[in-house]
């Protein structure tokens, strides 16, 4: 039980979380990218106990929408380690990232709630980008999707005996994601089931020289983008539980498109070097795909999540 102070009646914070794609080709479990595509999250600590949430778009009618709830269990995992209990909270809840296609959807809900913690417990407890990406690993597991949807841009994630670590770059301005999404979802779990245990030692080689030509394709020189996307740690062990996304990718690729399993899938990420070519990339997948595939042509989130407007990086004051 808290011994605190217990959190102001009436006290709202509102918060705003990046989609996120991670891995991006050859960065498994490394690389992440912040994409403008955001769920919006309102927290006000009521008089009475017990939790009610209101969700409104993607996962309405879905997800719960009581204490069990992915955000509310961050929310109460954050304030838990600062000594408090979870109060009695109105939350609403706007989602327009689609759940289950590899756009982050877990990720976000994780850190919409840590950064809500945050923000109900500014004046006490100032939980700054360490404390925010420990939180959120804790419960996420890998920090490469939670990374980016703190701290926006592109992020190198790694854990050291000091816990999770991250490195933000500034994406250069040419890169221009499109994400294709399918009606159908995937399971990270079963995706990462595939997995083997041990992979031959030029894979992991050559996925360590993808990925360090990756970071140089995305922050200095996006003409050598389809080269470092390729890939051969996971997405062929993969293959076979997405057949359409895999086909959609070997024909984009084969077109000169950088495209990649976008985190766990089903959706596609393309990282075009130039705006125009996302029609194309639209064009090609709507002529051969043989079920529905929605187009979004998303520019780089740079800010992470934010918290009153506050962003969520050193910076930050609040």
């Amino acid at each position: 039980m808290s011994h605190t102070e217990p959190l102001a009646i009436g006290r709202t914070v509102t918060v705003k979380v990046p989609a996120t794609t991670a891995n991006l080709g050859p960065g498994f479990d490394t690389l992440g990218l912040a994409l403008a595509l955001y769920d919006e999250l309102t927290v006000t600590v009521r008089e009475e106990p017990g939790v009610f949430v209101e969700v409104i778009g993607v996962g309405a009618g879905e997800v719960p929408t009581d204490a069990s709830n992915l955000v509310i269990t961050a929310i109460a995992h954050a304030l838990r380690a600062y000594g408090h209990d979870l109060p009695g909270l109105d939350v609403v809840a706007r989602n327009v990232i689609p759940h289950g296609r590899g756009l982050g959807s877990s990720g976000a809900a994780i850190v919409s709630g840590i950064m809500a913690a945050k923000g109900l417990l500014e004046g006490r407890v100032e939980l700054g980008p360490d404390d925010l990406l420990r939180l959120a690993t804790e419960m996420e597991g890998h920090p490469d999707n939670v990374a980016p949807a703190l701290f926006g841009g592109l992020t190198i994630a790694w854990t050291t005996e000091d816990g999770p670590q991250h490195k933000k770059l500034i994406v250069h301005r040419g890169v221009s994601p499109l994400v294709l999404v399918p009606e159908h979802t995937m399971s990270t779990e079963l995706a990462r089931s595939l997995q083997p245990a041990n992979v031959p030692h030029a894979d992991a080689a050559f996925n360590v020289s993808r990925s360090a030509l990756l970071v140089a394709a995305l922050t200095q020189s996006p003409e050598l983008l389809l080269a470092a996307t390729e890939d051969r740690l996971h997405q062929s062990y993969r293959a076979a539980a997405m057949p359409e996304t895999n086909t959609l990718i070997t024909l984009l690729r084969e077109h000169g498109f950088a495209a990649v399993v976008s985190g766990a899938g089903p959706s596609i990420l393309v990282l075009a070097d130039d705006p125009g070519r996302r029609l194309e990339a639209t064009a090609l997948v709507a002529e051969h795909a043989t079920t529905p595939w929605q187009s979004l042509m998303l520019a780089v989130d740079f800010k992470g999540a934010t918290v009153g407007g506050h962003p969520a990086h050193p910076a930050s004051s609040a």
